[in-house]
């Protein structure tokens, strides 16, 4: 599943950084997390990076976006052209 950010976001800039996917933008009131470029970090780490920096802890997993850890690989295999670390 790729993950996405709740209205409890306080834009506090931590999380857009730390996206090896550069999954995470600006939204019109919060960060948003792109689905189509999320991979939960799967290839990159060990866990989602953004979740790691988030001090609210509104970064969650995405219902509406279900993938296995192997589609997520095979999406970070696309996204990079490269073997996982």
């Amino acid at each position: 599943m790729s993950l996405k950010i709740t209205e409890l976001c306080v834009n506090c800039d931590v999380c857009e950084p730390v996206c090896p996917n550069k999954a995470i933008s600006e939204g019109v009131e919060f960060y948003e997390i792109a689905p189509g470029l999320c991979t939960e970090c799967v290839g990159h780490f060990d866990t989602p990076q953004c979740v790691e920096v988030c001090p609210v802890e509104c970064i969650i997993v995405d219902p509406e976006h279900a993938e296995s850890r192997d589609q997520l690989l095979a999406k970070y295999q696309t996204l990079t052209h490269e073997e996982p670390t």
